[in-house]
């Protein structure tokens, strides 16, 4: 991805933060991993249709024809994605398209991305949050969607970190 060094390297840490959590009960591991690996291929440029890379990722894994339904599914809704896909006027789009899950599974690729950097740094969701808003501006509609889904980001990274908690105390 010599395009989006940066994005690539956020990408890599947040496959090598799934791997490293694959094991979660109730967690299809390969699917976590498969969709966690390809969450940000919509920002390859190539790839840009709508210019939201949930969606464009999701309908190009669904072309490439050997990606489960579910994993493009885990992809399109990535991170509260519906949230910005309102903001874009594309939630129709995106919601009739891809299912929407709420699972172990789609928590824990939303606390990968969510606890990781854009350098592939280990972030706190709330770190990640504050990042993502200086980055882009309080006035960008990356912010606004930020704020109006930084509860739902954040109760599922709580649920992760639960069920991290309990693995641990348990093994």
């Amino acid at each position: 991805m010599r395009v989006l060094p940066r994005r690539w390297q956020h990408v890599q840490a947040v496959g090598a933060r799934a791997e490293a959590i694959a094991g979660l009960p109730d967690v299809d591991a390969e699917e976590l991993v498969a969709a966690a690996w390809l969450h940000d291929i919509g920002y390859a440029p190539a790839l840009a249709e709508t210019g939201f890379h949930p969606l464009d990722g999701a309908r190009y894994l669904r072309q490439v024809g050997d990606i489960p339904a579910r994993v493009c599914a885990l992809v399109a809704h990535h991170s509260c994605a519906v949230v910005e896909a309102e903001e874009r006027g594309l939630a129709d789009q995106l919601l009739s398209e891809f299912a929407s899950e709420q699972s172990a599974t789609a928590d824990a690729l939303w606390y990968a991305d969510m606890t990781t950097g854009p350098d592939g740094q280990p972030m706190q969701v709330g770190e990640r949050l504050k990042e993502i808003r200086v980055r882009y501006g309080p006035d960008h509609l990356v912010t606004r969607f930020i704020n109006k889904a930084h509860t739902e980001i954040i109760r599922a990274v709580e649920r992760t970190e639960a069920l991290l908690l309990r693995s641990t105390t348990h093994s």
